[in-house]
């Protein structure tokens, strides 16, 4: 029945095509896409739809992993994606597969289901329809205009052959799938079910990327010209799907702990969690507890991260009272004995997130040390290693590997956050209104969670507004950075709605590749580690110089010799 919780794909009767040498000339998926008997059972329909939960990779892909941002720095060189246009491409082909897949689930529905309620039927066809939305929309932010199609093809089909259409039509599209599973699903039962309270959280996700990417792109980077009718349209349709969620009676709230959203062995009875991805031991597992405390060098907070985090008395570090000296003091530590540089005081005078992100102690090579006592001695490329997604109370075997804690992918704190932004940004474009209670009912609930003063509708200013927006969008730009610090490659993608790529070139702006301050290290292996002039750590690998074609990926080449009429991405050439 649609209202019994999904535990993992492995349930699954449909499988992913892999391989594939075009976007659409597959062979069917399965050998149940026109068989009627299999549609005329609603249990086969949910095991059908269950795979699209593997489309929500957790903690194995994006969370942490992703350093393509100015919030990390990594041990090698973090580079642009794509550098050269790739022969094939999964950004590309597993989209197709899953576009494929959801068109070809409504369309056995609407062939062959004939023994089955309509609102069942509609219901399993708002899940289709919900997926494809996220495989279109995931297709258009990294790649732009793309052809839209909504049957399942064959190999003859024209529409194999034609030209891409505009990104703007598509998301039209997206949209319209996206209302139509709000209005097919039904509320939540369980925060493991497809439900209308996912359909909206998504709907808000999306329609809030849309919004932002259609007020801030520019013609002269290759892109469209700003549509401020269609950027209105979708926040607005932003701003509903969060009021939904908040009103949906479904109690969410935020959660006591921070942590717990992240480090939990089950998020059943989480107030916070909409839809999360259950693992399970010994059966669905992932490795994010064990990247983030192993001896292996991992990737840490830049300084520019570091320094987003506001003080106590909710201020920046240009303009807090609190003493902003942010070098750690040799300390015994208590989990191996020896001395390390403690930011305990550092840590606390600042937002309550920062120390539930990133450890207490600063280690780095030449200097490692162990979260716990029989764990092992950790280094970080910046420093700060990261502690968020660790539960120390997981037996240490199950820590080294086997993770088994679940990963949200929908939560109240991203509606809040989503509110908020879209809310700020229509009042920035004189299409809407942003007042104190807005703020009040959303983001000003995290922050007071972290331990800070509300946030004011008429915020200060602050020094460090490098994005060239109102003090009021600068502020919730950074409860959004704090809030989500490392969480599921949002930053990356933040930045490219908001059209500040160029942030990430690090030669333009080297202190995202600066880590902590070790000006108080006695003995400092230089041969492990560089420093900069005023002792920061230096965790520059190589250049990332920013050019305007990487706001879109290029086009894989297999693909434009199938078909010519796709083109190239701006900027692109061979």
């Amino acid at each position: 029945m649609k209202n019994k919780a999904i535990i993992c794909g492995l349930m699954a009767v449909a499988s992913a095509i892999t391989g594939c040498t075009d976007m659409l000339e597959k062979e069917p998926l399965d050998s149940t896409a026109d068989n009627p008997l299999f549609w005329n059972n609603e249990a086969n329909m949910e095991n059908y739809a269950n795979t699209f939960y593997d489309n929500f990779p957790g903690y194995n892909g994006k969370f942490y992993t992703n350093a393509l941002t100015d919030d990390q720095i990594t041990t090698g060189f973090s580079n642009w994606k794509y550098v050269n246009i790739p022969a094939e491409s999964s950004d590309w082909s597993s989209a197709w597969t899953e576009i494929r897949r959801a068109n070809s689930m409504i369309n056995s529905i609407n062939n062959y289901a004939t023994g089955v309620d309509d609102a069942t039927k509609q219901y399993w066809i708002g899940v289709a329809r919900l997926n494809r939305a996220m495989q279109y929309w995931d297709l258009v932010r990294k790649f732009g205009d793309c052809t839209y199609v909504e049957k399942v093809l064959d190999v003859d089909d024209p529409e194999l052959y034609g030209e891409r259409q505009s990104r703007d039509d598509v998301m039209d599209k997206v949209l319209e799938d996206l209302n139509a599973a709000v209005t097919s699903l039904t509320p939540s039962s369980s925060k493991r079910t497809w439900s209308q309270e996912v359909a909206n959280a998504m709907k808000a996700h999306i329609c809030l990327w849309e919004g932002t990417f259609r007020k801030y792109r520019s013609e002269t980077d290759g892109q469209d010209a700003k549509d401020l009718e269609g950027a209105e349209r979708f926040l607005k349709e932003a701003v509903a799907a969060c009021e939904a969620v908040m009103g949906s009676g479904n109690g969410y709230s935020l959660c006591d702990d921070y942590q717990s959203i992240y480090n939990s062995e089950s998020l059943d009875n989480n107030t916070e969690i909409i839809f999360y991805k259950q693992y399970v031991k010994d059966v669905l597992t992932h490795s994010l507890i064990a990247n983030t405390s192993s001896s292996s060098e991992q990737s840490g907070m830049s300084k520019d991260a570091f320094d987003s985090y506001l003080f106590l008395d909710g201020k920046p570090k240009a303009t807090t009272s609190y003493d902003t000296d942010d070098a750690g003091v040799m300390t015994v530590s208590d989990t191996d004995g020896k001395e390390h540089l403690d930011i305990s005081a550092q840590l606390a005078v600042r937002d309550k997130r920062l120390s539930q992100t990133i450890d207490h102690i600063v280690c780095y090579a030449g200097r490692d040390w162990p979260r716990t006592s029989d764990g092992m001695g950790m280094t970080s490329a910046s420093g700060y290693t990261v502690c968020k997604y660790d539960n120390i109370s997981i037996p240490l075997e199950y820590r080294k590997a086997g993770n088994y804690t679940c990963a949200p992918i929908y939560w109240l704190a991203v509606i809040y956050l989503n509110y908020a932004e879209a809310k700020a940004e229509l009042a920035d474009m004189g299409r809407g209104t942003i007042v104190q209670q807005d703020l009040d009912d959303t983001v000003n609930k995290l922050r007071q969670r972290a331990g800070l003063p509300d946030m004011s509708v008429t915020p200060d200013a602050d020094p460090a507004n490098n994005m060239g927006v109102s003090n009021l969008l600068w502020e919730i730009r950074r409860e959004r950075r704090c809030e989500l610090m490392f969480d599921d490659d949002i930053r990356y993608w933040d930045l490219i709605r908001w059209h500040k790529l160029d942030l990430l070139d690090n030669g333009k702006h080297p202190d995202i590749t600066i880590g902590a301050n070790l000006r108080n290290e006695p003995s400092p292996d230089l041969t492990k580690i560089k420093l900069t002039s005023n002792g920061y750590l230096d965790g520059q690998n190589g250049i990332r110089n920013y050019e305007y074609k990487h706001y879109f990926y290029p086009i894989p080449s297999s693909q434009i010799t199938l078909n010519p009429n796709l083109g190239q991405n701006p900027g692109w050439t061979e």
